[in-house]
Parts: structure tokens; sequence; C-alpha cells
């Protein structure tokens, strides 16, 4: 007994020492209790003697109190050993209290420091209030257009679904005994029981006859009553109603969409989001176009870039299409008249505003106000008509317009002249074969998307421009058709499967990708784009063709044409230009080795960067004319000045003054006559000799040779910024009047002060006259002839009237050796004796011959004369300081050529002031203007810069950065790809 009792008790101390009881380690035996040990294992060498088994029960302690265990003091009884009471309950129960205390404090304060956190993020968080416009405002009453709980009553319920579902087993037996005979239904079943499924998840108004409603078991047989032809119609009515439904809504989203961008763009201007966006790729095959709009080359590279060309016959809606896509009425309007003379290239591109402006022009024209649009229809028309030229109908010359505005999407679009089939009158003769050879030149570029416009109010077999249009792109690759005036088609056309045809392709002899059927409008110009789309929508709503299924929802309106146009345009894009960039690679190595080969040492200048250095060395000669020194400017001054009005001096005053016969009268004739000359002539000839001295200068620096440094290229630029600057100057009008004062006053100075200015005045003097004597000589050697010495050493002889002259020239030398004194005139009677003379040598002449010779022979005698005298004034300084008393020598000529020498110099002196002080700076403020004129003419840059070398840097220039363009813009592709 007491052996099954031990082994049953060391079988239960064995599982205690195997379970864990809640510890994580096994406990050895040594670990138990001693009292364990010594009952359960009565032969463990730790119990000394054997005992009797206690009759007490085992307590196995959980690992909730985690209490050790203790050995228990026993005390002695009658059978064994009895355990002391140490009110572990007690202890326990603290223990536990204490665990409870700290479970609650961390609770607490775990709480609370939540509470703060959660303060505190609610304080980082920002406001929510203040981006509610980011949500539109169709979001917030979507509830208002679909009806929630109607759509949660009209579905059924799982076990409903389940008992109308059919045997599928039976049916699959069906369809394989009767296989291929049902499938067409088959397929029409599927499609309306998707369409209904479509209807139901919409939630749409309209009655179908496959909704689930409130109306319960009797309108369904109500329903199966019904035909199915009627139930398909039914169907596609609601379809295009639900369709049209969502449309609107769709479009409501974009205007919000389109407002919001606008704002967000908006602010972005005004620098609100100060954040650098990565380029779009709208954006950089924008740049491209914009270089390739400069590009000036031989190379016909960028024609081989994508763009939409619109073609069609005249008045078949080309205009209205393209004014559809760019959202405006921008174009000029008119009713079977050719009113589009040239190509107009619309750039559609994004922004804040919806504006307009050509590419030559600042001005830009805002496409919401009505005044604008006016003058923006009437610009085009007026560079319409400025283009074409005389005895032409249309011209070749391309008007570039770009449109911006929010929600445009980046295209190129080309409206070309309408193809007609008759020249009527006023036209040119060559004008259908011009517009023929227009609309080849844009659709000859492989990548041109053809938009071709036919009207479809009109017999398709009067079309003109599909025969076109088949011959340019005859496999349809790149053609978008566009049957336009649908509405008018529709009450017109008695076959409405005519249509059909068309918008099949099956009609006209061409392929296109695609074909769209649009209504532009009533007609009326003053409608408005809005207006035009409500009619358009409500036309294509109520319009049979879609309900009998001969047009499809996605063929009809101009906004599916301008998704399709952009697809196709990109589609373009992204197809070609690998290819173009590869091109322009080539273009650039062949432009790098001509450069190479032709310009090694000089550097690749382009047009602009050599007219900044031509600018830059214009401006330096302008400031050369500062550094001509005072005595240069005055000497020219007084030359130039007294080479212009010398003859009037001599011939005007000094002559007439010297046939006087005292001092006193030759004194006041001067007087008088200098006096006249100063008040009316004298200044503006001053002022007109300083005014092309300045230019003679500026042209010299100018056009002067710099040695090695020059560049013949700028000589062209030079010239024309001269003639610019010269033609701009106006001389200061007060300067003639403060002239006028100092010249009279010099002339009315008569007192010679030292000897030095006396015979500085008679040098002067001598200087004149010998220069007129010369002159005089020569003019009588032209009349008489040349005399014996020439006739002997050059043989050459006298003509009849050279004789004549010279006989009659031997008969007045006779008269004057007779009369010294004799006036400067001839009398009647001594013209008589002259003329008797000569007749009776058997020599007639004319009285007025002999006058003319008098003049000239008298001239040479008079100036011999006056030579003479000054060589005997030369010691007459003495007797002029004594006012000539008690001398019978009288040298009043020498005071007025020294009035008139003293003048001309007071004269330069004055002129060269004004020029140093004020007009050589007017000059330079003109020079600078003309230059920034010239800069922002890139025209005239091109006129004025022109040669091989400026033409092949400006295209290696060009090349260079259309190819890294193009390479960024290839990069940028393939990451969205």
């Amino acid at each position: 007994m007491w052996r099954t009792r031990a082994a049953a008790a060391c079988v239960i101390c064995r599982s205690l020492a195997k379970s864990n009881y809640g510890i994580k380690r096994k406990s050895p035996l040594q670990n138990l209790h001693l009292v364990s040990r010594s009952i359960h294992h009565p032969y463990h060498p730790s119990s000394k003697f054997q005992r009797p088994p206690l009759r007490i029960s085992i307590q196995q302690f959980s690992s909730l109190n985690r209490l050790p265990f203790r050995k228990t003091k026993l005390l002695n009884v009658k059978y064994g050993y009895q355990s002391y009471r140490n009110f572990w309950l007690a202890r326990l129960a603290s223990r536990l209290l204490r665990i409870r205390y700290i479970i609650l404090g961390s609770a607490v304060g775990g709480g609370y420091t939540a509470k703060k956190t959660y303060d505190q993020w609610k304080d980082m968080m920002p406001d929510l209030d203040d981006y509610k416009w980011i949500v539109p405002d169709f979001i917030w009453e979507l509830d208002e257009h679909i009806d929630f709980e109607k759509i949660i009553k009209a579905l059924p319920d799982a076990d409903d679904l389940a008992k109308l579902l059919p045997d599928f087993d039976k049916i699959g037996e069906s369809f394989a005994s009767l296989k291929g005979f049902f499938s067409p239904g088959y397929n029409l079943v599927s499609e309306v029981i998707g369409a209904s499924d479509l209807l139901l998840l919409l939630g749409s108004p309209g009655e179908t006859a496959f909704r689930a409603t409130d109306q319960g078991y009797d309108n369904d047989k109500q329903y199966k009553k019904v035909s199915d032809k009627e139930k398909i119609d039914q169907l596609q009515e609601e379809l295009l109603r639900t369709q049209l439904k969502y449309q609107r809504m769709l479009e409501r989203l974009e205007k919000e969409n389109k407002e919001l961008r606008k704002l967000v763009l908006q602010r972005d201007d005004k620098g609100i989001h100060q954040r650098k966006l990565k380029k779009s790729l709208i954006d950089m095959y924008s740049e491209v176009l914009d270089i390739l709009s400069d590009y000036d080359a031989s190379y016909n590279t960028q024609d081989h870039l994508p763009r939409v060309v619109v073609v069609g016959d005249q008045s078949a809606g080309k205009t209205s299409v393209l004014e559809m896509i760019a959202q405006a009425r921008i174009f000029p309007r008119g009713s079977g008249e050719m009113m589009t003379r040239s190509p107009v290239k619309v750039t559609l591109s994004e922004g804040p505003h919806h504006v307009a402006l050509f590419k030559d022009s600042s001005r830009e024209f805002d496409l919401t106000k009505e005044e604008d649009l006016a003058a923006l229809r009437n610009e085009i028309e007026i560079r319409m008509r400025n283009s074409v030229k005389e005895g032409c109908t249309v011209s070749t010359e391309t008007i570039s317009l770009s449109v911006k505005g929010p929600g445009l999407q980046r295209m190129v679009l080309v409206d070309l002249p309408g193809v007609i089939s008759t020249v009527t009158s006023g036209m040119a003769p060559d004008t259908k074969e011009t517009i023929f050879s227009i609309s080849k030149a844009y659709m000859q570029n492989p990548n041109a998307i053809i938009l071709c416009i036919q009207d479809g109010s009109v017999d398709a077999e009067r079309s003109i421009v599909t025969d076109l249009v088949s011959q340019m792109d005859p496999q349809g690759k790149r053609t978008i058709f566009v049957l336009t005036k649908v509405d008018l088609a529709e009450k017109n056309v008695a076959s409405p499967s005519r249509i059909q045809q068309i918008i099949e392709g099956k009609l006209f002899p061409m392929k296109a990708l695609g074909y769209f059927a649009v209504v532009t409008g009533k007609g009326n110009s003053s409608e408005s784009i809005e207006s035009i789309k409500e009619y358009e929508e409500e036309f294509f709503q109520n319009s049979k063709l879609l309900k009998t299924s001969m047009l499809k929802a996605h063929q009809v309106t101009t906004k599916n044409l301008s998704l399709a146009v952009s697809d196709c345009f990109w589609k373009m894009v992204r197809e070609s230009v690998e290819q173009q960039a590869d091109a322009f690679k080539a273009t650039r190595f062949n432009l790098e080795t001509e450069w190479k080969n032709n310009y090694p040492r000089l550097r690749e200048l382009d047009r602009n960067e050599l007219f900044e250095k031509a600018k830059n060395e214009i401006l330096d000669e302008v400031i050369s004319l500062t550094q001509v020194t005072p005595k240069h400017w005055e000497e020219i001054l007084q030359k130039t000045l007294w080479e212009r009005v010398s003859t009037h001096v001599i011939e005007n005053i000094y002559l007439p003054a010297a046939q006087t016969m005292n001092s006193g009268t030759f004194n006041t004739t001067v007087d008088i006559k200098l006096k006249q000359w100063t008040d009316k002539q004298l200044p503006n000839k001053a002022v007109e000799v300083a005014w092309e001295t300045l230019q003679e200068e500026f042209s010299r620096f100018m056009t002067e040779p710099k040695g090695k440094e020059h560049d013949d290229i700028f000589d062209k630029l030079k010239q024309a910024v001269k003639e610019e600057s010269i033609k701009r100057h106006k001389w200061n009008e007060r300067a003639e009047d403060s002239l006028r004062v100092i010249q009279h006053n010099a002339l009315e100075d008569r007192s010679i002060s030292d000897k030095q200015q006396w015979d500085a005045a008679i040098h002067f003097m001598e200087e004149t006259l010998q220069s007129r004597l010369k002159d005089t000589e020569s003019v009588i050697e032209d009349m008489v002839g040349p005399d014996w010495k020439k006739r002997w050493i050059y043989w050459i002889g006298r003509t009849k009237e050279q004789n004549i002259r010279n006989e009659t020239k031997n008969e007045l030398e006779k008269l004057i050796k007779c009369n010294e004194e004799h006036a400067a005139y001839l009398a009647n009677d001594e013209v008589t004796t002259v003329r008797k003379n000569l007749e009776a040598r058997g020599i007639t002449v004319d009285p007025c011959l002999i006058k003319d010779t008098w003049h000239q022979i008298y001239r040479r005698y008079f100036l011999k004369t006056a030579l003479n005298h000054c060589n005997l004034c030369r010691r007459g300084f003495y007797y002029y300081q004594r006012h000539f008393v008690d001398s019978e020598l009288e040298c009043n000529d020498i005071v007025l050529f020294w009035r008139i020498q003293r003048m001309l110099a007071i004269t330069a002196n004055t002129l060269r002031q004004q020029l140093t002080n004020t007009e050589v700076r007017r000059l330079e403020k003109n020079v600078k203007e003309v230059l920034e004129d010239f800069a922002e003419d890139s025209e005239k840059k091109v006129k004025l810069l022109t040669g091989k070398r400026v033409q092949l840097a400006e295209d290696l220039k060009k090349v260079r950065e259309i190819q890294e363009k193009l390479e960024a813009f290839i990069e940028a592709l393939h990451q969205e790809k």
C-alpha cells in the first residue's frame, strides 16, 4: 500500500516537474520543495529516514502569483509534521493590489499623454476650410443628381436573383446542339443585359424595360408584353439620354477644372507658389516649335514636324471647326465669298487667360471680350489683304497666331484657303492652281495630320478636296474626315443611309483614321461658342441618326473631334520625333564640318552675337568723335565754310564794291551787302556746313578700316545705322539765332590790331584771288581753245567757234588796253564797234557772245589788278593805322578780307563748341536708339547681316538648340512611357 501511494506521489511529482505551470523553464528535481522530495522520493539521498506519507493534498501554483517556492515549517504531530500558518493569502492579495495600482497609474498617465499628443497634432494640422475650393461643387451636390436610396431599393435581393437564374446545364446542352445558331442573339442579349446593369449602377432617372422598380410584379408582366424590337429601341434611347446626361456632367466637371487650373496658373504668375515644376511634354514640344518658327535656314527639316492641316472646299466650314477647337470666334467670316486668302497657323497652348497674339506683335487680344474679338478678326483680315500681292487673289505667306487659354491642348493647326473648282470674276487666273499648290505643299509633309472638312449639306459628288486628300494620303494613315452641317444634311438628304455611308467611309474614294459628324452652328456669325455647343448637343440628342444607330456616339460633337485630333497629333509626334532628332543630328554634323573647313580660326557667332559685336564697335566709333581735337574741328569748319560762301563774297560783295570810285562808297556798299548776307543766308549756311562736317567725320570713323581687326561683314549694318541716325538727327533750332548775332558783330569790326593780322589778311586775299584767277584762265582756255604751244606739242587744233571767240577775245583785250579803268560792263556802242571790226575781217559774231567773252576777259583783268594791289598794300599797315591820311594808297579791300577771315574763325569756333558740347552727344543718343530699334527688328538684322558665314553660324546654332530640345523631349517621352 505504501509503495503504491509512493509511486502515485512520484508520478504526480514528475508531472509537476515536467509541466511549467506558467514558468518559462523546466524546474529540476533539486529545485522542488524539500518536503516534496522527502515525500515523493523516499529513496532520494536527501531523505535520511523513511516516513509514512502524509495525507495532505498537493497544491499547484499558477504563474499568475509568481511566488517562489519556500520551505514550509512543519510541526510534530502524531502522524507526522503539521504546516505552519504564514498568511500567504494576505500577502498574495497585497501583491495583486499593488499590480492593479501600477496598471491603473500607467493607464491614467498614458491617456493623459495621448490626449496631450493629440492636442498638439490637432494644433499642427492646417485649417481645411480654406481648401474647400479644391473639391468641385458637383461633389457636394452629388446626392441631388443621384438618388442612392432609390438605387438601393431598386436592386433585388440575392434570393430573388438566385430564383431568376436559369439552369445553366440545360442551357449548355441546348447551345451544344444548336452550335452557332443563336450566337448573334446571344451577343445582343449580353449587350442589353450589360447596358441595363450599367443603367442600374449609374442610377439613371429614365424609364427602361429592365429596371427593377417599386411598381411590382404587374409592371414586369407589362414589360414582358413589349416586343423585343421596342425594348431595344427604348434601351438605345435610354442609353443615349444617359450618355448625354453624363456628358453634360463631364463638361461641367471639365469647366470647373478649367477654372481651378486658371486660378492656379494665376497664382503661379503672382508668385504665390514658388516651386519648381517639371516641364510637361507639351511645353517642351512648344519650345521646339518656337525655335523652328525662327529657323530661317535653307534646310526644310522643320516641315517634317507634325501639325494639323485643315483643308476643305470653299465654305465647307473649315474655319468654324478650327474656331470650335480654339474655343473662340477668331476668324473673319463671310457668306459665299473667299475669306481665307492666306495660310493661318494657329498655335494652341495652355495659359491662365484666354488670349490671342500675333508672333510679330506684343498686343494681346482678350478672347472673352467681344470688342477684342472684333479687333482680332479685323486685324487678321487686314494682314491677309496686305500679304496678297497685286494681281493675285491668295498669298503663300503664313500668318502666325498664338491662342492661349485654360484647358486648351497644345497643338499646331494651319487653316488653308478653301479649294475652288471655278475661277470667278475678280479673281486672278491662277487662283485655283495657287490654292492647289499651297494645299499640296502642306499635305506633303509625311507627319502632318490632314483634317479633311466636307460640307454635309451639299452633294458628295461636288467634293473636290476628297480627291486631293486621297492623292496625298492614299492609305489614310494620317487623315481625319469631318462631315460638317449635319443638321442641314439630315433635313435635306432624302436617304439618311447616305450619311451613314459617308461616316463609314464607303462613299468617298478615300481612307481615313476616323470619321466624325459635327454641327458648327445655325449659320449666324454672331453666335457664341457656348450657344453652338448647346445647339449641337440638342441636335444630336434628338437626331434620328443616333437613335437608328447610323452614327455612333463617339463619332459626333466637336468635343470628341478635338480629343481625337489631339490624340492623333501626339501619336504622330511620338512616332516621328526620334527620326527628326536623327535628321537634325546629321545636319549638325554637316554644318560643323563645313564651318571647320571654311572658318577654322573664327568663333561661331550667330546673327544676334554678331549684331552685339557690331553694336559695340559702332558705339566706340561714335565716342571717338569726342576725341577729335578742337583745332581739327575749326580747321575743317573754316575751310568748308569758305568754300561754300567764297563765290558769294567775290561775285556779290567784293566785285560790285570794287567798281566804285572812292573808298567811302566801297565801304558803304560792303557794309550793306554784308548785313543782308548775315541776316538771310550766312547762319543757315554755317549750320549746314557744321552738320555736313559732322556727318563726314562720323562716316570717316565708321568706314575707316581697322587693320586686321576689320570685319567687312559689318559694313552694311554700319552704313544703315549711319544713314538712319543722320536722318533722325536735327540741329538745334536756336543755334542759327545765336550764330547770327555772333557773325554780325564779327563783321562790323574793322580794327586790325597788329601787323601779323594784316599780313594774314593779305595772304588770305591773295590765295582767294589766285584761285579765282586760275579758274577764270581755265574757262577762257575752254572758250578760245589751246594756244600755239599746245597745238604744236599735242597736235590739236581749234574749232570754228573757238576761232571766233579767240578773235573776239583779241578785240576785247585791245579795248581794255586803250582804257585800263574801263567799267565792268560794255556799252552798246562798244559792242557794235567790236562786232563791226570782226565783220570787217569776215567774222560774224553775235552780240551775246561778245558780252560773255567780255565778262571773262574783264574778270581776268580785274583779278590781276587786285593781286598787284595786294602787293602794294603789304607796306600799307602804317597808313591804315593813320586811316590813310596824306596817302594815295587805299587798302579797303584788305580790311574787307580781314573781316571775312575773322568772321570765319569766330563762326568755326562757335560751331565747334556746339558740335562737341551738344550735337555729338545727341548723335550718340540717336545711334543708340537706332541700334535698339534694329535689335528688335529681326527682319532688319537679317537684311543687314548677310553672307555665307552669318547664315552658316545661324543655322548651326539653331540646329544645335533644336537637337538639344528634341533630345530632352525624347527623354521625357520615354520616362512617361
